[in-house]
């Protein structure tokens, strides 16, 4: 073996790099002494004592009892004992400084918390600010989380990335049982991508449904912690993570109040003759509360054009010349409550 072949053969895993490897099988296979190592593996001379020392080292080769000139390598039986015993208490060391560090961590990760919020309830809120601080605290969460996953996806169809990259996520997930549900607007419904994940999600195990308008983003973990986009509109700016009992609970009831009245992906979105659909309904709510097209087209999910269209659509369908008169025209034909719940 020459200096340029690779530095480890079959025993490498075991500790025993090259060229140590390729003089402990010549030794086995008869060679004897250095001067014919050398001459075996066209090795320089130096190169053969250094491995005979770490075979030393390793107690893998000893002097011959016959003749103490002599060296004698260790039969294979007795030598993988000895080198597996030695990575198991290689192994040892190892873990246990790691427990050591892990300790470590946890302590420090307690002493930077309560830091963060000084004079606040331990774990009733926290800030995230930024990307960073949401994808650490996402990874975090979704290692500890052990039974439910609730999530509000507004923003419609989603990024082709971004799918991509959650799907071996929630497949981990729901392989550990975690029960996992998602409500998307009713905006995904004409975007096929986001439609092929959200069934694709179905398959896995997980529960789908869309509404057409959501308040914010938000992911409840067991029913204890939630977090919450800190801005509805710019999702990347922060988020707030909640994990007051009292403070859960309302937002898990709003989940729930949302899932009941949000629709499979089954379910036919056309409506009957002469009615509308739960889209245009919210928009025309939305309209009639005098919001814009852009914010419009934000709850929905959808382009500011699309919220265009619908928003005149629903004008004309009204005979409405503004959009003060569309929400009284909606009210008088039974399309909006004539109180606000």
């Amino acid at each position: 073996m020459t200096d340029g072949e690779a530095t480890h053969g079959p025993l490498g895993s075991l500790g025993l790099e090259s060229p140590v490897e390729s003089v402990y099988i010549a030794l086995l296979e008869g060679a004897e002494g250095v001067s014919d190592i050398c001459r075996r593996l066209s090795l320089p001379e130096s190169a053969v004592r250094d491995a005979l020392d770490r075979l030393s080292e390793l107690a893998l080769v000893r002097a011959s009892t016959a003749s103490p000139h002599r060296l004698h390598a260790v039969s294979p039986h007795r030598g993988m004992d000895i080198l597996i015993a030695r990575q198991r208490s290689e192994l040892a060391v190892h873990q246990q400084r790691l427990d050591v560090a892990q300790a470590a961590a946890a302590r420090f990760i307690l002493a930077y918390e309560e830091r963060q919020l000084p004079g606040a309830s331990e774990g009733e809120i926290e800030y995230l600010p930024g990307l960073d601080a949401i994808r650490d605290h996402l990874a975090v969460m979704n290692d500890q989380v052990a039974e439910e996953l609730l999530t509000f996806a507004p923003g419609g169809p989603q990024q082709p990335g971004n799918m991509e990259a959650s799907r071996p996520l929630n497949q981990q997930l729901l392989r550990r049982g975690v029960r996992m549900r998602t409500i998307y607007l009713n905006s995904i419904r004409a975007d096929r991508p986001t439609m092929d994940h959200a069934r694709w999600l179905i398959e896995q195990g997980c529960k789908v449904r869309t509404v057409p308008s959501l308040p914010n983003r938000m992911i409840i973990y067991d029913r204890k912690s939630v977090m919450i986009a800190a801005d509805a509109d710019n999702t990347a700016v922060g988020a707030i993570r909640v994990g007051a009992p009292g403070m859960v609970a309302v937002l898990h009831w709003l989940f729930e109040q949302v899932w009941q009245s949000a629709e499979s992906l089954e379910a036919p979105v056309s409506p009957a003759p002469g009615e509308l659909t739960a889209q245009q309904a919210e928009a025309l709510h939305l309209l009639a509360f005098g919001h814009t097209d852009e914010a419009i087209a934000k709850r929905l999910g959808v382009s500011p054009r699309t919220a265009r269209r619908i928003t005149s659509s629903l004008m004309t369908q009204l005979g409405a010349r503004s959009r003060f008169q569309a929400g009284v025209l909606a009210i008088q034909l039974g399309f909006l409550p004539l109180h606000a719940d």
